[in-house]
This record gives structure tokens, C-alpha cells and sequence, in this order.
């Protein structure tokens, strides 16, 4: 639900850089549209900008040029307060010495709701997030999850613009997590607000958002919906983090219309999917999914191949994890659902694996950033 040509976006981030010692820029240039009601998240690694960008959204840091519109609003001067943004943190932030209901109580109280729209609303949130029965209770008394769930009730009680989500489940172990997953979807879907949301996790955001935007060293890198980012990488960096790729070096020897022929370093011929911009004579990197390629009598005569030695094999539950090594020393990663399609393979057995032109893409072997 990314903004349409023509539409006004609710939230806009223009050319906004920041730098804590006016030297180095931590965020280069943003750039951001967002619809109103869209899920997007912020992902990267650590140091790339992503939760400062976050923070500055809040009114918690100062942007060092450009611009934040909220509403068509500039709140770059405005308080935080003022900003009617709703926050949740990994660590829950609930007021210990308050029971549920008050904590819940407690934005509306500020915003001097009257004490009937107050009981009403808390009732209310406390239903939405399945949590009737623990309004008087203390924050102490709760689990992770249960606490997690108060503190995204307190969020969105009072109607924020904007509700901003940083890290909120990085404190929860993995089934957890993926619950409070479900739950914030369901919300996102039931209530219809705009969230901007943080992670470094991948599955996370893959798994939530309406948009993803890749950070590196302060630029993204790509903005675009899970199914994009995964299946057409902006470049080497983006494949690398969403996911996991395969990546086969080589140089352009023809540039077609939507695909190009690959010389590899090992000396095959192969045709892809073009990328970023392609050149003949142009040294490209082949990136391909490790669940697109496969052994050859899968394909046939259809498709690439390439020759390459056993070296192991990982069991990893619903899949397995076949290591390959090709005579240059490139390491390939095949995985294959753990059914009886499985093969069995002899240590330092060659064979050749296969893959189709439309499963792989030649890309630039530095980042590109690309507009957000």
C-alpha cells in the first residue's frame, strides 16, 4: 500500500541527513513517502542509521537538514509531545508502580479525557489485546509477551498520527516473537494506523511489512515491498541481508532487453536476469536464492548449470542444506526440503546443479543506493 502517483503521502522524509559531530553524516539522505495506514520498516545492521532516523521522527534527536512532514505539517521544530506520535520500545516502558489499567489510563489522563471515555477506551484496549482479566494486575505480574501487548495498547489508546516501534520484540524469545508478530498484525489490520518499525531481523520484516527499507552506512540501499527485495535485490548487499545468495562471479558478454549472457570466472556461459545498469565487459556478480537452485535432473536440459563438488550437508529440520564448492573455490549452498525428493550424496561427489534465468540476477558487486 506504498503512495500512488498523484496521492499525497502522509508522511514525508525529504533529503534529511543528520550528524552528531559535523563531520560524518550518520543518515546521508533520506528520502521517504508513506501512505497513510502503511507498514513499513526500517531495517539494517547496527550503526546504519535506521533508529536514528526513528528517534528523529519522535522529536528525540534534531535533524541536521532536510525535512519531516507529518500530515503535510513540518514537525522538525515541533516538540515531541506535540507530535502525536505513539511509541514502543524492546524494554516495554510501562510505569511499574501503576496497575495495567492505569497504565493505560495514564496518555489519556494526560490529555485530560474525561474519567467516562477514559473507562470506556480502557476497556476497550484491553479486549482489543486479550487482556481482560489483567487489568489490575502490576506490570511485574505479567509475562514478556503479556507486557508487550500493554505497551502496545498504551501506544495506540489515544489515537496517535504515527505509531513508531523500535526493536519492541528483540527481548522475547523466537516463539514468542512470532506471536507478538501475528498479534501487531493483527491490529495493524484491524485499527488501520501507520507504523515505522525497526529491526534488524529479516523474517521479521519480511513477515510485517507493507515496505522495507534496506539501510547501509546511513543510505538505503532499497524501499520496497518483502516480495521485491527478496526476489529482485537491489544489489549484493540487500541480497546478502534479505536472505541468503549464492553469488558467481563473471564478466557481461551480451545485453538483451530484460536478460544478459554471463561468462563465469570458471569459464560457463549463462543467462540471467539484468539488474543494475549492464555494460558488455562489465564485471557482474550472479546472485541466486539457495531454495532456486537445484540438481540437475529437476530441470533437464532447461536452464543454467554448473559443475560443482560435495562437500556436506546440514540437516535443519524442514530442509537440508547441501555445501557445494565449483573448481574456483566459490562456495554454493543448494537447500532442499527434507522429503523424499532429498539425494543422497558421496563426499566429493560432481555433479552439476541447475537453475533457471528468471531465479538469478546480475548485479553491480558494490552498493547502489536506491531512492527510497
Amino acid at each position: 500500500m506504498a503512495v500512488q502517483p498523484g496521492d499525497k503521502p502522509f508522511l514525508q522524509f525529504t533529503n534529511v541527513k543528520k550528524t552528531y559531530d559535523h563531520k560524518t553524516l550518520v543518515v546521508k539522505d533520506f528520502n521517504l513517502d508513506v501512505a497513510k495506514g502503511e507498514f513499513i520498516t526500517l531495517l539494517g545492521p547496527s550503526g546504519s542509521g535506521k533508529t536514528t532516523c526513528l528517534m528523529m521522527l519522535a522529536g528525540f534527536e534534531d535533524v541536521t537538514s532536510g525535512e519531516i512532514l507529518i500530515n503535510g505539517r513540518q514537525v522538525t521544530s515541533i516538540a515531541p509531545y506535540q507530535r502525536n506520535i505513539g511509541m514502543v520500545f524492546q524494554q516495554y516502558a510501562l510505569f511499574p508502580h501503576m496497575t495495567i489499567r492505569e497504565n493505560l489510563a495514564y496518555p489519556l489522563k494526560i490529555r485530560k479525557k474525561s474519567k467516562e471515555e477514559i473507562r470506556a477506551k480502557v476497556n476497550e484496549y484491553l479486549a482489543l489485546v486479550e487482556l481482560q482479566a489483567f487489568g489490575n494486575r502490576y506490570p511485574a505480574q505479567l509475562s514478556g509477551g503479556q507486557r508487550q501487548r500493554v505497551a502496545l495498547a498504551r501506544a495506540l489508546i489515544f489515537a496517535p498520527d504515527i505509531v513508531l516501534m523500535d526493536e519492541p520484540l528483540g527481548a522475547l524469545d523466537k516463539k514468542l516473537r512470532e506471536q507478538m508478530q501475528f498479534e501487531i498484525k493483527r491490529l495493524h489490520d484491524q485499527l488501520g494506523f501507520t507504523v515505522i518499525y525497526v529491526t534488524h531481523d529479516q523474517t521479521e520484516a519480511l513477515t510485517m511489512s507493507d515496505r522495507i527499507a534496506v539501510f547501509n552506512h546511513g543510505i538505503v540501499q532499497q524501499c520496497a515491498p518483502p516480495h521485491v527485495l527478496y526476489e529482485r535485490p537491489a544489489n549484493l548487499f540487500v541480497a546478502d541481508f534479505i536472505g541468503e545468495s549464492n553469488k558467481l562471479k563473471g564478466t557481461i558478454e551480451a545485453v538483451g532487453d530484460e536478460r544478459v549472457d554471463v561468462r563465469l570466472d570458471d569459464g560457463g556461459l549463462v543467462s540471467v536476469l539484468k539488474a543494475n545498469r549492464t555494460e558488455v565487459g562489465q564485471a557482474t556478480t550472479v546472485s541466486i536464492r539457495p531454495e532456486k537452485l537445484t540438481f540437475t535432473d529437476r530441470l533437464g536440459s532447461a536452464g543454467n548449470q554448473i559443475r560443482a563438488r560435495f562437500v556436506t550437508s546440514h540437516y535443519v529440520g524442514e530442509y537440508i542444506r547441501y555445501h557445494f564448492e565449483t573448481a574456483d573455490g566459490t562456495e554454493l549452498v543448494v537447500k532442499n526440503m527434507n522429503d523424499s525428493s532429498a539425494p543422497q550424496l558421496d563426499p566429493q561427489e560432481e555433479i552439476s546443479l541447475a537453475w533457471l534465468p528468471q531465479d538469478s540476477q546480475a548485479l553491480d558487486r558494490h552498493d547502489s543506493p536506491q531512492p527510497a
